[in-house]
């Protein structure tokens, strides 16, 4: 087949992926979840775990050592199936604390220790990037044996190719924005695709291979037990060994982990996994055996076992079936490079890149745009994960090397079970045992398995391996203390293993847990206990609510951020503001919305810069060490009651601070409304009485008629606002309602309020094409409400170049619109009363007027069904407007 069509193909599958992606992408963004969030998905999805090593490889490991290949099945379904619950604890850490990655749940663990997190991310890196490696080699095996072109084919440029494709891919559906769940629904679903046509693929090649070349079943089983398959004998040490070593690989590879646990949507879809999981892996190993069999057969002898799914269907002059088997193949490596490039990128951001940029500047935190610096760290690290694997595939140039290292990375992340499973079962781990196991396990692994396996003199030396550094010979990478005669794997495992957890323990043992490590022990081991969440760890800071809600709109977004700050402002008793007190419990959440995106000890660190020192009082530590379950429901109580009286003590203190100025506004309000009244009227009276001494120049005359006839349109104007305020209290107000564009009442306002300072520039920034939505509502009653905010924004904003932001979005059949300048904004201790009658700034400087203007818009906005508010946090002042795309006149009790 031409290898111009192979090409053709691969390209055609990528775009049908991409179309999947996005379309999905789009669904998700919009909230049309539905199936994407089924058992069916997520089970699939787990299938990553089968890549081009299974799909390839498995045959020639069948081909090559029996009914060996079975372990690396066997050890996901024992855990799938027989250990489940420590699944089902992992999940539910992760979706209670917004675990990120397996770096992520280590380093929360062990109190937010990011060199913790350091350690572990470089670990990950170390052992998959060969892996990495190993699918780019495979893909480009597969054009190799595929393409009639195979002799002028260059592998190196296939490979590049390759790799910055998926790059690509990964960067467009992996780094599109931050999700505070760290949830890639696109790239999973298209993984869930890729699961479908790999296990077609390998299905349909088994029955080809069975009925088509074999004669079916028995006449099947008949050459099994005439080929050399039939006199492989069990190795008992080994095939335990490596059933524990795939068991461990399947909780702690990163991408299995990315997608168990981050990228799990429902708890209860692991009840579904636990046995539909191991249902797939069975139908995968299903033709494995009988694949080899044949292949062996009737292949040359020179033939590559591991291509045997393409060779065979090519040899049987079966081209479409070789191109399922080839796109099946090219799903497996694509799937496992895709989510292991998210699951890594995610990793060396949060605990390398991101830490780095905030050490290096402290402030960043509330001065830079976290988000763009999460993102494009993330992008950055796609592209060095995807360089790696490619250097480490130019450098080892296919070598014998690649062939074994499924199981050499197996064994590399397996050093993290100690520290992950004792993390979540023993609350007297601490991060000291942690450290030490996973450096001394991780050291031993690369010295006895990783290093040697690149052969004599490539890395270590052929006397070394011999002989052993120095000529200590129990010190020999392969028999290590003077264990000698083991399988090379398996004395890697075990020593690795054994060093690693027995340094987690006795060190562990040795030392004592820092507050913060306890209280994030009792909450990872107790994570199904009641209210065992997040403890509560942090002093009342000194952070003002403000620089909290820069932080997290620059980390969550300016909308989600809001969202979040107004519901705990409404869970704390304040009817009237939009920021929470700082309180400990609320710093708390906020921290672990935070880690959601960034990672737990990102977050931490950043929390930390703003609130200052994360104290633990004793109280604290006490009420851990209570096992008391009585004293536990009695504290229970007590907190809700303490929480309950806190609630109500805010919203009573608000009240009576905003009494306390309504009584000082109301003992303002006849002067300054007789002073509004008589200003006006004792200009008209004063040229009324000039006129009417008579004998005036013409030219006074007229002068002092246009005095009085101002005069009395200020008075007039004046009056209709008391008039018009009066009506919208009273609920009297006429709707016209009708289908009006918006961006056409903005226009409209924007040219009625040209008048106020026309001598000063104002630059509106705004999204026409957003705006251009229609509303059912009252447009003239609207437009006054924009015409009073772009009035008062040009009056009042102090900045040099003024600028006024209109910003728009959709949500929820409701419009959301800001408007927003670039001045100093509104302080604090006046936001909860600009919206009250007669209410005007202080501050020197301030245009006069009659303070109507912000009470009248939130009338009319309560009467179009919506509502006003003022927005901090924006630099400027700000203001947001909450309106129903359809406002029904029966709902909201209006006639007209």
């Amino acid at each position: 087949m031409p290898f111009n069509l192979l090409v053709l193909a691969c390209l055609a599958y990528v775009v049908f992926l991409f179309c999947v992606a996005f379309w999905v992408e789009r669904r998700a963004y919009a909230g049309r979840f539905g199936w994407l969030r089924s058992p069916l998905v997520y089970t699939l999805s787990l299938s990553i775990y089968c890549t081009a090593w299974t799909f390839y490889g498995a045959v020639g490991y069948a081909a090559r050592s029996g009914m060996e290949f079975l372990t690396i099945y066997l050890g996901p379904t024992l855990v799938f199936i027989g250990w489940w619950w420590v699944l089902r604890k992992l999940v539910r850490i992760g979706r209670k604390h917004r675990v990120t990655s397996i770096a992520d749940l280590i380093s929360s663990r062990f109190g937010k220790s990011n060199a913790l997190g350091v350690v572990v991310t470089l670990m990950a890196v170390v052992a998959t990037t060969p892996y990495i490696a190993l699918q780019l080699q495979s893909v480009v095996l597969s054009f190799g044996v595929f393409s009639n072109a195979a002799d002028s084919l260059d592998a190196g440029q296939t490979a590049i190719w390759v790799a910055g494709g998926l790059a690509v891919f990964t960067i467009i559906f992996g780094t599109r924005n931050l999700d505070a769940q760290e949830q890639h629904h696109g790239i999973v679903t298209a993984i869930a695709v890729e699961a479908v046509v790999k296990l077609v693929a390998l299905l349909a090649v088994g029955i080809f291979v069975v009925w088509g070349l074999a004669g079916g079943v028995g006449a099947m089983l008949d050459r099994i037990d005439a080929s050399e398959l039939s006199a492989w004998t069990m190795q008992p040490g080994r095939w335990t060994g490596l059933i524990f070593l795939s068991a461990a690989a399947v909780i702690c590879l990163p991408r299995m982990f990315q997608v168990m646990v981050v990228e799990n949507a429902d708890e209860g879809h692991l009840a579904t996994a636990s046995w539909a999981f191991p249902a797939y892996v069975l139908a995968m190993s299903l033709f494995i055996v009988p694949i080899a069999v044949i292949g062996l057969e009737r292949l040359p002898d020179h033939a590559n076992p591991d291509m045997f799914v393409l060779t065979l269907p090519l040899h049987e002059g079966q081209n479409a079936l070789a191109m399922l088997a080839f796109l099946g193949g090219f799903s497996s490596a694509t799937s496992m490079v895709i989510i292991e490039a998210i699951a890594l990128s995610t990793m060396v951001s949060n605990h390398i890149l991101v830490p780095g940029w905030l050490r290096l500047r402290p402030q960043a935190a509330v001065a830079d745009d976290l988000r763009g610096v999460v993102l494009n760290a993330r992008r950055l690290s796609i592209a060095a994960v995807m360089a790696m694997g490619y250097g480490y595939y130019q450098l080892s140039g296919g070598s014998a090397a690649l062939a074994s290292i499924g199981l050499i990375a197996f064994a590399g992340v397996a050093q993290f079970l100690p520290a992950m499973v004792g993390g979540i079962f023993w609350r007297g781990a601490t991060k000291a045992g942690a450290m030490a196991g996973l450096l001394i396990g991780f050291v031993t692994w690369a010295y006895a398995l990783f290093l040697p396996s690149f052969g004599p003199d490539a890395v270590l030396s052929a006397s070394l391996l011999a002989e052993g550094p120095w000529g200590v010979t129990w010190l020999r990478p392969q028999a290590l203390f003077g264990v000698a005669g083991m399988d090379p794997l398996i004395h890697a495992i075990f020593w690795s293993l054994m060093l690693n957890g027995t340094a987690f323990f006795v060190i562990s043992v040795l030392t004592f847990p820092s507050p913060v490590e306890r209280l994030q022990g009792a909450a990872f081991v107790n994570v199904f206990d009641e209210g065992s969440g997040a403890p509560r760890r942090w002093s009342r800071g000194e952070a003002e609510p403000e620089e909290l809600l820069v932080m997290a709109q620059r980390i969550l977004g300016d909308e989600e951020a809001q969202v979040l700050f107004e519901s705990e402002a409404r869970g704390q008793g304040k009817t009237q503001s939009l920021l929470p007190d700082p309180t400990p419990e609320f710093i708390s959440t906020l921290e672990q919305r935070l880690a959601g995106s960034v990672g737990a000890a990102t977050a931490h660190a950043m929390i930390s810069q703003l609130v200052g020192g994360a104290a633990v009082s004793v109280g604290d530590l006490m009420a851990l060490a209570s096992e008391s379950a009585e004293r536990a429901e009695h504290s229970a109580q007590l907190e809700a009651q303490r929480a309950e009286l806190a609630r109500t003590a805010g919203a009573l203190r608000e009240v009576n601070e905003k009494l306390t100025r309504l009584s000082v506004q109301k003992d303002a309000f006849l002067s300054q409304i007789s002073h509004e009244l008589r200003t006006p009227m004792t200009s008209i009276r004063a040229f009324s009485e000039i006129l009417a001494e008579g004998d005036l120049p013409p030219e006074m005359v007229a002068r002092n008629g246009r005095i009085i006839h101002e005069e009395t349109k200020r008075l007039t104007r004046l009056l209709d606002d008391l008039l018009d305020l009066s009506v919208l209290e009273n609920g009297k107000v006429t709707l016209s309602l009708t289908l009006s564009n918006l961006r056409d009442m903005i226009d409209r306002a924007i040219q009625a309020s040209e008048q106020v300072k026309p001598e000063r520039e104002v630059v509106f920034r705004r999204d026409l094409m957003r705006e251009n939505i229609f509303l059912r509502t009252d447009a003239d009653r609207l437009t006054q409400v924009f015409i009073n905010l772009i009035s008062n924004a040009r009056k009042y904003c102090e900045a040099e170049f003024p600028e006024i932001r209109i910003n728009l979005r959709m949500r929820g059949g409701r419009v959301i619109i800001d408007v927003i300048d670039n001045g100093r904004g509104i302080p604090k201790d006046a936001q909860s009363t600009i919206f009250e009658k007669f209410t005007r700034l202080p501050e020197e400087g301030r245009a006069k007027g009659a303070g109507l203007g912000l009470a009248i818009c939130r009338e009319i906005t309560e009467n179009l069904g919506g509502t006003i508010a003022y927005l901090p946090g924006q630099g400027g002042a700000a203001f947001r407007l909450i309106l129903p795309l359809r406002l029904d006149l029966g709902a909201q009790g209006q006639g007209g």
